[in-house]
């Protein structure tokens, strides 16, 4: 059995040191002119951030992004594009900041930094009816979905190794751009399984249970954070001070009951 890592990295004391972040706080010079925060986001990870019936993003990251550029006297922009996409986006300006379920991890921080702002799990989605797994090993020799650059496509090259030792069937991991048609191969009974954020399998075993159920428990935590590039320190410090006044005045608490994901939430 692989034994599934739980990398946590900055915790929550890191989100706490105040900062003064609010409206008035230093901020860079674009930002100030332009009264505006560009966030890359990839717009298809319910419950996270996702379109509504309007094509307007929703979700726990949209709320957490929207509060901190008000605090900040700022208008959010929504930046949509693939999750592969952001890293590569931020570092060429296209935005100012990534919020989108970024997982802080040791090869990430060292190309930009990340504010934590949450924990968040992984699972298995799999079909209504389908046989649990315990493990990912579990799904030896059968087909799951994931998306490309994700921690669960990780989560399952890892498994396959173990299996590989073990002389078992290695797992079929067939990788997409986007959440969407990850989906619908589960959906359409084209795979067994999709390695997904644990928040995005709930949402849909709650959204529809006559198409879906989670394959298991969330095996997997880990600090997520708002990705900066490392010369953005004044940035950093503002969105910093924005998170900890959220936090303190119960902002923060009020996004994450509202989708029910209090067992995400950063204790101080």
């Amino acid at each position: 059995m692989i034994k599934l890592f739980s990398h946590i990295g900055a915790v929550a004391a890191a989100a706490m040191i105040a900062f003064g972040g609010a409206a008035g706080a230093a901020l860079p010079a674009h930002i100030d002119r332009t009264k505006t925060i560009r966030y890359c986001s990839a717009v298809n990870l319910p419950p996270m951030e996702f379109m509504n019936a309007q094509t307007q993003p929703v979700g726990v990251d949209v709320d957490l992004g929207d509060a901190l550029a008000h605090r900040l006297g700022l208008k959010p922009v929504w930046v949509n594009m693939p999750f592969a996409g952001l890293i590569p986006a931020l570092l060429a300006d296209h935005c100012d900041a990534i919020i989108s379920q970024l997982f802080i991890k040791d090869s990430r921080l060292k190309v930009i930094d990340e504010i934590p702002y949450m924990y968040s799990h992984e699972a298995v989605l799999m079909k209504a009816g389908a046989p649990k797994v315990a493990t990912l090993e579990g799904l030896s020799g059968r087909k799951v979905a994931t998306v490309t650059g994700t921690t669960a496509t990780i989560l399952l090259q890892k498994a396959n190794t173990a299996l590989q030792a073990a002389h078992k069937p290695l797992i079929d991991i067939v990788m997409f751009p986007e959440n969407t048609q990850a989906l619908q191969q589960v959906q359409f009974g084209q795979v067994a399984a999709y390695g997904v954020a644990y928040e995005t399998a709930r949402y849909y075993s709650h959204l529809d249970p006559s198409q879906f159920e989670l394959g298991g428990p969330p095996y997997f935590k880990i600090a997520t954070g708002v990705g900066l590039r490392k010369d953005e320190a004044t940035l950093n410090t503002a969105l910093r001070g924005a998170l900890a006044a959220m936090m303190k005045d119960g902002t923060y608490q009020h996004i994450f009951t509202k989708w029910n994901l209090q067992i995400d939430m950063l204790k101080p």
